[in-house]
């Protein structure tokens, strides 16, 4: 029965034609003997990406039957199991024979579900001529699962929703980055800007109306929930975790801390461990739902006391997720200033001064080894903001002897005379 549904799955790939794909600037790194996991919260489009490398490999004169693609939430695969990962290849072998010979490329999806399916792994990169990619929902696969089970044999690579970038060119607004800025491409690029908030990145919902849009981002969001933590981690408690979350997203980029939040619910009359709590955090940040930026200190005492800042991965689940007349601009442009550094692979941390003052952002790229501070500010008017935000941003260059610092706003830029830029958030984005 399964030799079957695995031919017919391999019959229906091999006829149809790959989708038209936006381009995602994102790297597919690989290495001999060496599987790739592409990771990430679901719906980021993981699997179009796959399509895309897909498209790259059929340009370089790669053979269409060297591609094999099986999709492990497939309903008709809800009964296969480990022993089912050798009727593939038997299927895939005697479809193609001369592919024993030639060099293979297999995408599986969502392969996690299947457990023990890293033995599977392991034994096709050391007996077979073949490049495998995985993708996962929950980054469970990457730290956990493929770190140890697969024992170092994989590189990852993170897919997130749009860049604002990939957002320009999936609505065809540019289809490069402006070499320069006109007064029209400004306008345009600030029109763009102030539409990407609200929509966000998720590549499904980008040309819905708000009311559908809204209602599938907090599908999403159920998704997650129900699948990636509840399901996975066997939580019976679920309504602290949504409270817990629901908090979050009313807040973002704000310090979160377990301790407040547990009087929080128990002035509701919701009873939940405090251990419970630090756990749904962990299991949320698996999931790519939120993301923790720490204190920058060398204290780890100090680095456990002073609780994480958490940021979400989309701005258009913020706004689908909050209940307000207007929204909280600043938080939301802290956010996709996070994403941004996020896609570019920087480590990030929050700055406190000695004096108590706060920068929002240390980043630090692990590769080019660049060091730079941010500091997001919506509106620098009044005066008395602009000092603020620079008194913080020059007493953290002084402690950390760090130069390159930055302040991002929504629109205003100008070069101040202690040298620090001021940038608006659509011309950064854009680097």
């Amino acid at each position: 029965m399964m030799k079957a549904i695995l031919s017919q799955l391999l019959a229906d790939f091999h006829e149809r034609k790959l989708p038209a794909l936006t381009p995602r600037r994102a790297a597919l790194p690989h290495l001999p003997g060496k599987a790739t996991a592409v990771i990430g919260m679901r719906r980021t489009g993981k699997t179009w990406f796959c399509f895309q490398r897909m498209e790259e490999l059929l340009a370089q004169g790669v053979r269409s039957d060297q591609l094999l693609y099986l999709n492990f939430e497939d309903d008709r695969l809800l009964d296969f199991g480990v022993r089912d990962f050798q009727t593939v290849l038997d299927v895939f072998y005697s479809r193609f024979p001369n592919n024993r010979d030639a060099d293979c490329f297999f995408f599986f999806d969502e392969i996690q579900r299947i457990p023990q399916w890293e033995s599977f792994v392991r034994r096709l990169l050391d007996s077979e001529r073949v490049q495998i990619v995985l993708t996962g929902s929950s980054s469970t696969l990457l730290s956990t699962e493929i770190a140890s089970s697969l024992r170092g044999r994989a590189v990852s690579t993170e897919i997130f929703p749009f860049s604002f970038i990939e957002f320009l060119q999936f609505h065809k607004i540019f289809e490069k980055v402006p070499a320069s800025f006109s007064s029209r491409t400004c306008s345009l690029l600030r029109k763009a800007l102030g539409d990407y908030v609200k929509t966000g990145g998720f590549p499904e919902v980008q040309n819905l109306d708000p009311g559908m849009r809204t209602e599938m981002l907090q599908g999403y969001i159920d998704a997650v929930l129900l699948k990636d933590v509840v399901e996975r981690h066997k939580i019976s408690a679920v309504l602290p975790l949504k409270h817990l979350l629901r908090h979050v997203l009313n807040a973002p980029g704000m310090l979160f801390s377990v301790n407040k939040f547990h009087h929080t619910l128990q002035s509701m009359g919701i009873a939940s461990a405090k251990n419970s709590l630090y756990e749904y955090v962990e299991y949320l940040t698996d999931a790519y739902l939120l993301f923790k930026v720490p204190l920058h200190t060398r204290s780890e005492r100090q680095r456990q006391v002073v609780p994480p800042k958490l940021y979400a991965i989309d701005t258009g689940l913020l706004q689908a997720m909050t209940f307000r007349h207007s929204p909280n601009a600043g938080p939301l442009l802290e956010t996709l200033v996070y994403l941004h550094l996020r896609r570019a692979g920087y480590h990030l941390e929050f700055v406190r001064t000695a004096d108590g003052y706060e920068v929002d952002f240390l980043a630090r790229h692990p590769i080019s080894g660049e060091i730079k501070l941010l500091q997001v500010c919506y509106d620098l008017r009044p005066d008395k903001v602009l000092d603020r935000e620079l008194r913080a941003l020059n007493r953290a260059k002084h402690e950390l002897r760090v130069e390159d610092a930055t302040v991002v706003t929504w629109d205003d830029e100008t070069t101040l005379p202690d040298g620090n830029e001021v940038i608006p958030a659509w011309k950064i984005l854009l680097r």
